[in-house]
């Protein structure tokens, strides 16, 4: 269904959730009853039985209203704050949904891992889980599962690269990543024209670029992360990479330059230009080495647990 402009509520039957707006704009995303019922079934068929859910994120996004879907339709709901901390599994079968930086956090404090170790599963997303970090997590015990998908899919569809039941993947060109099934989103709020861009052939058209790996969905990165500095095609997914292998507080952005075209630019809390260029040597190749450096005190992130793409690249203004 396709929301008329100006409208300012949902269909019955409808929730209504906010993007992170991480890269700009956040948009009014609809949720049918039907398809929030649909991605919590089918990640229950996927676990193969019923838990309670522990909720540490904001349930006014996507990955927080999941978890009381799925609590509500299992074994319940517990809340727990976000730095973990109140975090204890009950008894019974317990599941967490956090993101990269809650489990970063919590890799640092002995009594949290411990807490983590005895649950049954540990949904992480909101950003590509980084592998050093998942075999420090599993060498802790820890039943990690990183998920991907996003507001528009009623949350992560994708579990450790497989769809969940009835989630269907397409890849059209370049190997640009739609996504199928009931767990599709009716429309934005108010935006007829977005609505019709995104949701092509009752398929959500993403923004991510991928390839499979037999059954199994390998992400490589955003459709617009690859650039054209000096003419010469720079992909910031790998730039990215090997950047948060040296340390993961840390972003990566382009922005149009007029000698380069464009112009990668580090985000980090320390260290200067030089010095990341030559520790990055060898890992990359010197079109993808940073041309300029921003230092701050942290990386700011949306309540997805994405770094917010907007407000680093504000501070360029």
């Amino acid at each position: 269904m396709w929301l008329a402009p100006g409208q300012g509520t949902a269909p019955d039957g409808c929730v209504v959730v906010a993007t992170s707006g991480s890269s700009g704009e956040a948009k009014l995303v609809v949720l049918s009853r039907e398809a929030l019922m649909a991605g919590a079934d089918s990640a229950a068929e996927r676990l193969g039985f019923a838990a309670t859910w522990h909720l540490t994120l904001s349930p006014r996004y996507v990955a927080g209203l999941m978890v009381l879907v799925r609590g509500l339709t299992g074994d319940g709901v517990a809340i727990a704050d976000p730095a973990l901390a109140t975090l204890e599994a009950g008894s019974g079968r317990n599941c967490v949904s956090i993101v990269g930086t809650q489990l970063y956090r919590a890799l640092e404090d002995s009594a949290v891992v411990a807490r983590l170790a005895r649950f049954d599963a540990v949904l992480v997303g909101g950003a590509a889980l980084r592998p050093d970090l998942r075999r420090r997590a599993e060498g802790e015990g820890i039943r990690v599962i990183e998920t991907y998908g996003m507001s528009e899919t009623c949350g992560g569809v994708v579990w450790d690269g497989l769809p969940l039941p009835g989630v269907e993947i397409r890849l059209g060109g370049h190997g640009r990543i739609a996504i199928g099934g009931p767990s599709v989103f009716e429309g934005y709020l108010g935006r007829p024209e977005l609505t019709a861009e995104t949701l092509v052939d009752g398929a959500v058209l993403t923004r991510d670029r991928g390839h499979l790996d037999g059954d199994r969905l390998v992400l490589d990165g955003r459709i617009d992360d690859v650039v054209i500095s000096g003419g010469v095609n720079v992909d910031l997914a790998e730039v990215r990479a090997a950047v948060q292998a040296l340390d993961p507080e840390t972003e990566v952005l382009a922005v149009d330059d007029r000698e380069w075209g464009a112009r990668v630019v580090l985000f980090a809390t320390g260290g200067s230009l030089e010095l990341w260029r030559d520790r990055l040597r060898g890992r990359l190749p010197a079109a993808c080495l940073p041309r300029q450096l921003v230092t701050l005190d942290a990386v700011p992130q949306g309540d997805g647990g994405k770094p917010d793409r907007a407000r680093l690249l504000a501070l360029l203004d």
